[in-house]
């Protein structure tokens, strides 16, 4: 196998938190550049302590690489993971070791049980709750005045709306917040207390466990409203999911745990994440917003696969080769990893011409925001659109000048793309 550095980026490190906090700008130039190589680009991964490392793994930042192996599932596997670089440990899998992580033929029945909770008949009747959560929190947001838009709008519709399909309690939200903050910061000194330039053994083991800690806590969440759904049927999808019987079998409570985690996790990050990055770019790009209220009907479809595609809230997914195999003149080899890079996937200007250019009237826009075609393609997708739909509507009909009023503090993260926070300003209109 060979490993040769990107020519002209030979101390670039995809791996290092180092690159992650360049700006936006400079990690698209690193990442067209390796879009320009023959080959993909191979790295080593980065030493993480308690953590088991392996060799390193092959970036595929390319738009064909990365749909192809999507759909190839029987040789880009998502077992033993998909979302960390390296194998996570027992003691982290139990946890953690959800349907992203699966294939078929288990991915494909698990994602049967929980598919019930999107299909068009359930998201017809999730839209009114949309609606009204919507009004309320632009209501909220009048009363309260200008602040920080990722707390006081971005995060809580699709919180409050994951929360409320899984049957979660009002009393419970905050805490959901928190903890998935913690598992998606987990990178982040803010959420983890361990400063990177200072890791050793003993700050890395006490934010592993913050981690450990706040997936346990929603496992302890899942069994409890489980426990009482067994006695107690409801109509919410935790109901469904432990009242189902797949060919036999009924998720144990390790899995109950492990798809209610998934589902809060995933079910708030890419909503979240648009939302914020939609302000941003509406803010930096006056002549689209422009655009869009001019015709919001006409074009907010457009506009929000533009969001979710300049944005690319989640960066990457790995996957794992089960067999040699060779990809657009490239040879993988059993035992390999890939990354998937979905962000510089989404800029490849073989498919997107002008990529780094924010334009919401862009068709075709086949971008892998939801992640790229194949099984694993995010089962939320239509959910997210219109949770960013309604949300964008009641905003720019209500305050129509609300504007980004500074540069967001972004999460440091190479997994996701997000904020954490950022100042939004508006006026009552007369």
């Amino acid at each position: 196998m060979t490993t040769e550095s990107p020519p002209g980026l030979e101390d670039l490190d995809l791996s290092g938190l180092d690159f992650w906090a360049r700006p936006l700008d400079e990690r698209m130039a690193a990442f067209a550049a390796l879009r320009a190589r023959e080959h993909p680009a191979f790295f080593p991964e980065m030493s993480v302590p308690l953590v088991p490392a392996g060799k390193g793994y092959w970036a595929l930042v390319r738009h064909a690489d990365v749909s192809e192996a999507s759909r190839r599932q029987d040789v880009f596997s998502s077992e033993p993971s998909a979302t960390t670089i390296p194998d996570l440990p027992a003691y982290m899998g139990r946890y953690f070791g959800s349907l992203i992580n699966m294939d078929d033929p288990r991915h494909a029945k698990i994602r049967r049980i929980v598919s019930r909770a999107f299909t068009p008949r359930m998201l017809a009747k999730t839209e009114d709750d949309v609606r009204r959560r919507a009004a309320r929190i632009v209501d909220e947001l009048i009363d309260s005045g200008p602040g920080d838009f990722v707390a006081k709008v971005a995060v809580r519709l699709p919180v409050e709306v994951i929360c409320d399909m899984l049957g979660i309690p009002e009393r419970d939200y905050a805490r959901v917040i928190a903890r998935t903050n913690v598992i998606l910061g987990n990178s982040d000194a803010e959420y983890t207390g361990v400063d990177p330039d200072r890791i050793d053994r003993f700050t890395m083991a006490r934010a592993l466990f913050r981690i450990v800690r706040a997936a346990r806590d929603l496992h302890r969440l899942a069994a409890r409203l489980g426990r009482e759904r067994i006695k107690n049927p409801t109509d919410d999808l935790t109901s469904a999911l432990v009242n189902a019987n797949v060919d036999g079998e009924r998720l144990t409570t390790r899995e109950l745990g492990s798809f209610f985690l998934l589902l809060v996790v995933a079910g708030n990050e890419t909503t979240r994440t648009a939302l914020s990055h939609a302000l941003k770019l509406f803010t930096d790009f006056p002549e689209q917003r422009r655009l869009l209220l001019e015709d919001f009907h006409g074009r907010i479809g457009g506009a929000v696969e533009e969001i979710v595609r300049y944005a690319t809230p989640v960066i990457f997914m790995r996957r794992n080769v089960t067999r040699d195999h060779e990809m657009n003149g490239h040879t993988y080899h059993a035992g390999d990893k890939v990354l998937l890079f979905y962000n510089a996937a989404n800029r490849d200007e073989a498919v997107f011409p002008d990529p780094d250019t924010f334009d919401i009237t862009r068709t075709p826009n086949p971008h892998v925001g939801f992640g790229g075609p194949g099984p694993h393609f995010c089962l939320g997708a239509n959910l997210a659109r219109r949770e960013i739909t309604i949300m964008l509507e009641e905003l720019f009909t209500r305050l129509p000048d609300i504007h980004a009023a500074g540069e967001p503090d972004r999460l440091l993260s190479g997994f996701i793309n997000g904020y954490k926070r950022l100042p939004c300003a508006f006026t009552l209109p007369a």
